[in-house]
């Protein structure tokens, strides 16, 4: 699985490779990471060299204390980061374009048109390799315009609706 970490707007690019390999920004790491009785302790080990940190979950990204320094991590695996980033744009109105970021199939629109919607509301369901995908709202709004229904195949990018 690939994971995009930022800390401290830089972007890191990570996959893991097996229980005690990463690859990180093109170098491949032996890495033993374990946490210790449980606790927000973790022990950690790259290339033989070992460290102790602390993490602890924030709303959206992670603490992380390290060497007497605090970090904060914020990850998404790169299905997160495509729904994210590929998922629609706004415009100069302020009409936010719903589309699709994979292709696939509609499952659901639990909306409808002239539907008051909040922010992080589900837009529409959108099934894509066997997996569902919930499309959420960006902003506070109302739907204007849905151009899918429940069944219909989807390109990526294909518009999909949109909230005013």
């Amino acid at each position: 699985m690939k994971y995009i970490t930022t800390i401290s707007g830089k972007e890191f690019a990570i996959e893991v490779i097996d229980e005690s390999h990463i690859y990180i920004n093109g170098k491949i790491l032996e890495v033993d990471f374990e946490s210790v009785n449980g606790q927000p302790v973790y022990s950690l080990i790259i290339d033989g060299k070992s460290h102790e940190g602390y993490v602890y979950p924030d709303e959206e990204s992670w603490q992380v204390l390290l060497k007497g320094r605090l970090y904060q991590a914020a990850v998404e695996d790169e299905r997160e980061k495509r729904l994210r980033t590929a998922g629609g744009s706004v415009s100069e109105s302020g009409e936010f374009h719903l589309k699709a970021p994979m292709p696939g199939m509609v499952v659901s629109i639990p909306v409808a048109e002239g539907d008051v919607v909040k922010k992080g509301q589900v837009l529409l369901v959108l099934e894509s390799m066997k997996m569902q995908n919930e499309l959420k709202s960006p902003q506070d709004g109302t739907i204007h315009r849905l151009r899918v229904k429940p069944g219909d195949k989807v390109e990526q990018k294909q518009p999909l609706l949109s909230v005013i």
